[in-house]
């Protein structure tokens, strides 16, 4: 074998396993949200939402939907992080430049993150989401057998319906604003225009929720931490003290 192709072969051998190399540490990533919001959801939902259903069918139904939506929470949180996470990696490499343990923090591990976090919110807005609500409210069609499986037909035909709704919407409005040819070419262009807009819109409105909400919340929890904590002696008034014990005194002598 010459030497070009056997460098050639070491280069491939070596980006396999890097390949291979990543898609372990983002399984463990994603394993480790997915344990996490596992634990948050039931933590946070009533007992008998999922484990008190009698019927055993209603309560894999049930099941499926809760791994459905700890997917999708576990999707939403690791695209919190990935932004710190990614600050936090640039920061080691160029702390520990010539570390052999630290390599693995990488421009191309982050870059495959932010593209799996990017594909699994919009599978998880467009697709899990719809398809875990839909889940949980059939009951198959009138006639069919009763199962699991009747339940799936019925919630795909529901959201394959939905999703031709919404497309004719989306068609009839473009075609009411602009009616040329170059409109109706990007209506075909769903995975790059349409879904990154998508993500980009239900981004800005939880970015404006939370505009909205934390100051409420940050008044709520100074409020809450002023009741619970104990005023500290050292900050007190001794002189407004005596003042008013002397007052108090003068008014329980005059009573008397």
């Amino acid at each position: 074998m010459a030497p070009v192709e056997q460098d050639a072969l070491a280069v491939r051998e070596q980006l396999f396993h890097e390949r291979v190399r990543e898609c372990i540490i983002c399984a463990l990533l994603f394993a480790s949200l997915y344990i996490l919001c596992h634990f948050i959801i039931t933590h946070f939902k009533k007992h008998t939402d999922f484990t008190g259903v009698h019927d055993d069918e209603d309560a894999a139904v049930n099941r499926i939907a809760l791994g459905l939506c700890t997917f999708t929470l576990a999707v939403a949180l690791g695209a919190v992080l990935l932004l710190p996470f990614s600050i936090i990696s640039n920061e080691v490499l160029l702390s520990f430049p010539q570390n052999y343990y630290i390599q693995w923090l990488n421009g191309s591990l982050i870059h495959g993150l932010w593209n799996l976090v990017f594909l699994f919110s919009n599978m998880s807005l467009v697709f899990l989401m719809p398809f875990a609500y839909f889940f949980t409210e059939s009951e198959g069609f009138a006639g069919s057998k009763k199962g699991i499986m009747a339940r799936v037909y019925e919630t795909s035909v529901v959201l394959l319906l939905l999703t031709l709704l919404v497309l004719g919407m989306v068609w009839v409005a473009s075609a009411i604003v602009g009616n040329d040819a170059a409109s109706r070419q990007s209506l075909y262009d769903l995975w790059e225009y349409y879904l990154p807009y998508l993500y980009s819109c239900i981004s800005l409105f939880g970015v404006l929720l939370l505009l909205l909400c934390t100051p409420f919340g940050l008044s709520i929890m100074f409020t809450v931490t002023g009741k619970l904590l104990v005023k500290p002696r050292l900050l007190e008034d001794l002189d407004e003290q005596l003042s008013c014990t002397r007052f108090e005194e003068a008014a329980v002598s005059h009573r008397i």
